[in-house]
């Protein structure tokens, strides 16, 4: 073979490896599934984080990219705009999104109980219960988030109307903490391991704990189905081996959570998640662990639950027929493997 042969064969088999080579790199990031967690340093979200470090995404042949937002409502406008696939958030988000006509399901239900705790600032012992909240200024996570609607229906329980009190958006975390520190806010609603990180500085004391099934009974009226993995029902629809090896992940991971104790759990999750704290951390996770389902199915009795507690508020739920069977399926983690 010639010379100049050669160098044009060589140079088209290069050509060919390349194109090859960009072909399966445009596959790989075209088969990526991004999930969007409401902040997912918080513990009722660990479920999240937990399946990624024990390698139970790969493990199932997925490329999952896990993004944070610290308030569900942000995470689940990402998703809705197509920019992610699925959501780690709370479930009440589908009943209220169908009742603006968006059809979304929780795929994997991660908890059974909300995870919340109500706090007061120690600097407001005249706050003794939600009827005191008038003219008091609320921490949520964000308007329109899950904190927010639990927040509303706790105060209207208690009496008040809307408009008596402000909500006032402060994520959670250290802005949560500053927020409470400055006396921006005079109670609010959050998570472990922000909870026992200002209950350990003594700023602030509990008012409503729902970590707990019994507290959130108390709270609510029942179970209350939280934390899930929700998604688009048409994307689900069309990617239902995709759905089925998250489930596979999850249920997984929740099995794990359920047969290991929380020191176990912790020494898997990032430490950067323990803020200086591990100690805390652990044991804020053995007081909030029993919150998570052991097998990823919905509690059958949740939906009725939540759809009784939008109905004392939300607009977007009010006189609307809700199809409470369209807001979840059970489907795939009944066919975990």
């Amino acid at each position: 073979m010639r010379a100049s042969s050669i160098l044009r064969y060589s140079t088209a088999f290069s050509i060919a490896i390349a194109a090859a080579g960009f072909a399966a790199t445009a596959a790989n990031a075209a088969d990526k599934i991004s999930i969007m967690v409401g902040g997912y340093e918080k513990q009722i979200y660990l479920p999240a984080k937990l399946a990624e470090g024990l390698g139970y995404f790969k493990d199932e042949g997925l490329n999952v990219e896990l993004l944070n937002e610290p308030a569900g409502v942000d995470a689940e406008n990402e998703m809705l705009a197509g920019a992610v696939q699925g959501v780690v958030g709370f479930y009440d988000h589908c009943i209220d999104l169908q009742g603006k006509g968006k059809f979304v399901e929780s795929v994997v239900q991660f908890s059974q109980a909300p995870g919340e705790v109500e706090l007061v600032s120690a600097k407001h012992p005249e706050i003794k219960s939600p009827a005191d909240f008038k003219g008091k200024s609320l921490g949520v996570t964000g308007l329109g988030s899950s904190t927010n609607f639990l927040t509303q229906y706790l105060a209207i329980k208690a009496g008040l109307k809307l408009g008596e009190f402000t909500s006032v958006p402060v994520g959670a975390g250290q802005t949560f903490i500053a927020a409470m520190q400055q006396d921006a806010i005079q109670a609010g609603m959050t998570t472990e391991p922000t909870v026992s990180r200002l209950l350990k500085t003594g700023e602030a004391k509990v008012l409503i704990d729902m970590r707990t099934m019994a507290g959130t009974r108390a709270a609510l009226g029942g179970t209350y189905p939280a934390a899930s993995l929700y998604m688009q029902e048409s994307w689900v629809k069309d990617h239902k081996d995709e759905v089925q090896k998250l489930a596979n992940a999850f249920v997984k991971t929740l099995h794990f959570i359920n047969t290991h104790s929380a020191a176990e759990i912790a020494d898997k999750m990032p430490k950067d998640f323990y803020v200086g704290d591990k100690e805390g951390y652990v044991k804020a996770l053995e007081n909030g662990k029993a919150m998570f389902t052991p097998d990823g199915v919905m509690p059958e009795d949740g939906p009725k639950t939540v759809l009784a507690v939008l109905s004392e508020f939300s607009k977007n739920v009010q006189g609307k027929a809700i199809d409470l069977s369209k807001t979840y399926t059970t489907e795939f983690v009944k066919n975990a493997k």
